[in-house]
């Protein structure tokens, strides 16, 4: 039997799919390349904007087709969409081609629900409305050698009014630090050189666990790791990120200085009706703090535009922000209501055409600071560990400094997955111009 998993949404999907693909090659599932030789296509859905859930949606139906001539195809649809309340009526009704349907808490359980699947002629519905307990040493198919994703927690527990990760991911879960270690040893002995821990709220890890170990504690244990050079993780969330975490990160050798800290807005006023639990001034206040700490850091965001009772005022203070704040990069999104959530059912939406035109005032106002900052650069060495070929260039190679920061160069492949000196020569709004030093 052999299995394809197209997958949608954020890096914890993809994670997710690692550990699903790697649970099903246990089983003695074969990996195919494309959905036309699979014996069973897994889609990993996302449920955190209406686009992406048209698009799932969309993709789920192309596949009846592939049904129709190939009548033993089993199709299977998980993730956040599928462990939405009103899902699994929806997938009987516009895609009963579908044969088994399960949620975030369940993926563990993928071979065995797919031998059921195997028995029944009808649609498999198998999600679980609490989440279970955090399971460790589950296997793994990693597509990278050099870089990984690590999961260090689960659900949410913020309960941000426009979001639904904590009705889809249930709440936080932390896993026990020594699994997390065995983990990341395993990956640097394996000559991974770049972990990325994840977690809705990396800050709040430990918490569940009696909050004597934090994610300081950890970041500390993980900077001492052999083979381990560089360490990410994602997301912060700008209430919880404490002075301590800033004097580890800072006085760490592997642990990048790159900030990712979503503002979504500029208003206090949105602030407060996003749940965000932060307020304009104690945001820049961190910021500075990041700043007068880590000196060379970068900073990004996410920005909503749009949100209910977004009035022109509460915009112009968005763009006083960044425009304050000098972000490197900003992740901006029109405000998407979600069934379920309390923005979804707020007075005062925005018209879409009102939200659009914010978008694009947004995005050339930080366009520009983008650029500024890149170009900053220009004329510097920095260390960047180069990943692989250019997609859009073959003849090129591409890397990440420390700050995250894309470059360019020209250089022989058998240089990927090195750590290189690299001189900045041109700047661009999202990527960097290099050339190998020595």
């Amino acid at each position: 039997m052999k299995y394809h998993i197209v997958n949608f949404g954020c890096q914890m999907n993809l994670r997710d799919a690692e550990v699903m693909a790697g649970i099903l090659e246990k089983a003695g599932y074969e990996r195919a390349e494309d959905m036309d030789a699979a014996d069973v296509i897994l889609v990993n859905t996302c449920a955190v904007r209406d686009s992406a859930e048209r698009k799932i949606y969309g993709q789920i139906g192309t596949l009846a087709e592939l049904k129709k001539k190939r009548p033993g195809l089993k199709i299977a649809v998980t993730g956040c969409l599928a462990q939405r309340p009103e899902t699994p009526e929806k997938m009987l009704n516009v895609a009963p081609h579908v044969d088994l349907l399960f949620g975030t808490h369940n993926q563990h359980e993928v071979a065995n629900l797919l031998e059921r699947v195997n028995d029944s002629r009808e649609m498999t519905i198998d999600v679980w409305d609490q989440e279970g307990a955090v399971l460790e040493h589950l296997p793994s198919r990693r597509e990278d050698g050099l870089k990984a994703w690590v999961t260090i927690m689960y659900g949410c527990n913020n309960f941000c009014t426009y979001c639904v990760v904590p009705q889809v991911r249930g709440r936080e879960r932390s896993r026990n630090p020594e699994g997390i270690l065995r983990e990341v040893r395993e990956l640097g002995e394996k000559g991974y050189k770049e972990i990325t821990l994840l977690g809705q709220n990396v800050n709040s890890y430990g918490k569940d666990l009696g909050g004597t170990y934090t994610f300081s504690d950890l970041l500390l244990d993980l900077d001492k790791v052999p083979g381990i050079e560089r360490i990410r993780y994602m997301t912060s969330h700008p209430r919880d990120f404490s002075d301590r975490l800033i004097e580890v990160i800072a006085a760490s050798r592997k642990v990048c200085e790159h900030f990712h800290l979503p503002i979504q807005s500029g208003s206090d006023e949105i602030l407060r009706r996003m749940n965000r639990g932060y307020s304009r001034e104690k945001y820049l206040e961190l910021t500075k703090k990041i700043r007068r700490a880590l000196p060379q850091a970068s900073l990004s965001t996410d920005i909503i535009v749009g949100f209910p009772g977004e009035r022109e005022e509460h915009f112009q203070e968005t763009l006083e922000l960044i425009q304050e704040a000098r972000f490197d990069a900003a992740f901006t999104f029109i405000f998407s209501p979600r069934s379920g959530t309390p923005a979804a059912g707020m007075p005062e939406q925005i018209p879409y055409e009102v939200k659009k035109e914010r978008l694009a005032q947004l995005m050339e106002v930080q366009n520009q600071i983008s650029l500024e900052k890149n170009k900053a650069m220009v004329g510097k060495i920095y260390e960047v560990l180069l990943e692989g070929l250019s997609p859009k260039n073959p003849d090129r190679l591409t890397g990440r400094t420390r700050t995250n920061k894309i470059v360019l160069l020209s250089g022989p492949g058998e240089k990927v997955g090195q750590l290189a000196s690299v001189k900045i020569q041109r700047a661009k709004t999202w990527t960097l111009d290099g050339e190998l030093e020595g």
